[in-house]
């Protein structure tokens, strides 16, 4: 038996497309010789649907987008998975289409992410037997794959069809997970995953087979669209697991930053993006990813010193838009900045220069750079990261502006990470001088972070242990660091939470993301 993976990228709402793209790989497959072809979770709808699907105007059109599918499955059977509407409600079902046309619905009993809980039920009829020509296929819609008790004997293969986006760690564990499964059950399992940027979410695709011994023995692309054909009865060897090192982890975020970056803009009809670059290690990453993303074309380069910045973060912030090839313009804000403070005078006048002054300057940047948005349609990206975000070492409605950040849920080392795989990638595009020079926002003469903070290997790794591991500032104090610098930050992180509540949309790259895996009370007294 022939089984196509066929790992395609949709878009929310758009049926119409979503339903063409699908018809086109069932033809594909049944050229190729394929006996079925199995689609994503949520195909039809794309994903996360969120308040669409309540709408029943929404799922009928999602099931009537079936019936349609299924007029072209004569001669091969399909698995499309879309919303479905059932007397307990909508629920996330795979369409099992035989090769006549016939459809039999497949729902998804446990239903485990917050982008999915209060718009759909969990079905009361889980996985499903079908047969195939002599084949015993059970088809499992997402995470009831890692929640079944246990499996049929009689099942030859299982299906799965999934929606599980991208997190740094993820895939490695997913395969580590879907391995013990398939050796326990002692059956192969096919997972076939959304691949595309969703909004805030990017899925990796990463569909795979592996064989009941828990071996891979067949993997699609990563943040790409690909269809492969597994054949049953063919001798299906065991392959490696193409992302282990550190290093493929890096290549990983940046794929999947450029990925989201670049669906984020296209599927809102964007298409130029614009950075105000300061000479230091995050907007020089961001201003990369834009033009890997968008093309060097579609990017467009502010830089805009203050009084306070050094001339060479001038010349370095020049030399990387030269070495990107996009458009700069360098556009001094001491005139404005000069113009706001005195106008402030009969306010602030006789006070010592503070953040109100930092501040000020910042947000002059954001007003330039959305009247370039306004004025040509640039889109303004924002060069935030999780870092900085997790304590507040930000400026609200100044570097927290921006259409959507592709860095805000990496750390300050992921950020020089990237910035390290871009050159040894693409050459030597961003100056040694930005990766080398010690982090500063650059707002008040020989300004440092180093002079409030500790150094961001230190604030990363106790960030890592408090928000990824969930640890308590007890055990991360018993972990060696120390107690000051640990109530610090624990202090500064509980105290910006509001701060975060305003924040852009922040492509989610980790496992635990700002306001969703993290999400604290917007008033909050808690100090446990």
């Amino acid at each position: 038996m022939k089984i196509a993976l066929a790992q395609l990228n949709y878009t929310v709402g758009d049926i119409k497309a979503n339903t063409s793209k699908i018809i086109a790989a069932i033809d594909s497959a049944k050229a190729s010789g394929a006996d079925l072809v199995a689609f994503a979770e949520f195909a039809v709808s794309g994903t996360p649907a969120y308040g669409l699907l309540t709408k029943t105007t929404f799922l009928t059109l999602c099931e009537e987008a079936i019936e349609h599918i299924a007029t072209h499955c004569h001669g091969i059977s399909a698995i499309v998975g879309t919303p479905y509407l059932t007397a307990e409600g909508p629920i996330s079902a795979a369409a099992y289409i035989d090769a006549n046309g016939n459809i039999e619905f497949i729902g998804k009993r446990h239903v485990t992410a917050r982008r999915e809980m209060g718009y759909i039920v969990g079905s009361s009829i889980g996985s499903q037997i079908v047969h195939h020509n002599d084949k015993s296929l059970k088809i499992v819609v997402g995470d009831d794959l890692s929640r079944m008790d246990d499996t049929d004997e009689e099942a030859d293969i299982i299906i799965s069809v999934n929606a599980r986006r991208y997190g740094k760690g993820i895939l490695s564990r997913r395969f580590d997970k879907v391995s013990r499964l398939a050796f326990t059950a002692g059956t192969t399992i096919a997972l076939v995953n959304q691949v595309g940027g969703s909004g805030d979410i990017v899925y990796d695709g990463t569909s795979g087979v592996l064989d009941a011994n828990g071996h891979l023995v067949m993997v699609l692309k990563s943040f790409d669209e690909d269809i492969k054909i597994f054949d049953t009865e063919a001798t299906n060897e065991a392959i490696d697991v193409p992302f282990t090192t550190y290093k493929d982890r890096t290549r990983l975020i940046y794929e999947a930053a450029c990925l989201g970056l670049r669906d984020y803009f296209h599927k809102n009809g964007y298409h130029k993006a614009c950075v105000g670059l300061s000479g230091g290690i995050d907007s020089a990453v961001v201003a990369c990813l834009a033009v890997g993303a968008l093309g060097k074309e579609n990017v467009r380069v502010l830089l805009m010193p203050s009084p306070y910045t050094p001339n060479s973060s001038v010349e370095e912030a020049k030399q990387l838009a030269e070495n990107l090839k996009v458009e700069y313009s360098v556009l001094p804000i001491i005139e404005a900045y000069n113009a706001m403070v005195g106008t402030l005078q009969p306010v602030i006048g006789g006070t010592e220069f503070d953040a109100t002054e930092e501040n000020i300057q910042t947000r002059i940047r954001t007003t330039m750079l959305m009247a370039l948005q306004n004025k040509t349609g640039y889109m303004l990206l924002n060069s935030s990261n999780k870092s900085e975000n997790a304590l507040g070492w930000c400026t609200l409605y100044g570097d927290t502006a921006g259409t959507f950040s592709p860095t805000g849920d990496l750390y300050k080392g992921e950020i020089y990470d990237l910035a390290r795989y871009i050159n040894a990638t693409f050459g030597e595009v961003i100056p040694d001088a930005i990766i080398d020079k010690e982090p500063s926002s650059e707002l008040r003469p020989d300004q440092k972070d180093s002079d409030f903070l500790p150094h961001y290997e230190v604030i990363d790794a106790i960030l890592f242990r408090m928000i990824e591991k969930k640890q308590h500032r007890e055990e991360i104090i018993n972990a060696g660091f120390d107690s000051q610098v640990v109530e610090k930050i624990h202090k500064m992180v509980m105290e910006n939470e509001k701060k975060r509540y305003q924040f852009p949309p922040v492509l989610r790259l980790s496992p635990c993301a700002f306001g969703h895996e993290w999400l604290m009370p917007l008033v909050n007294h808690y100090c446990d």
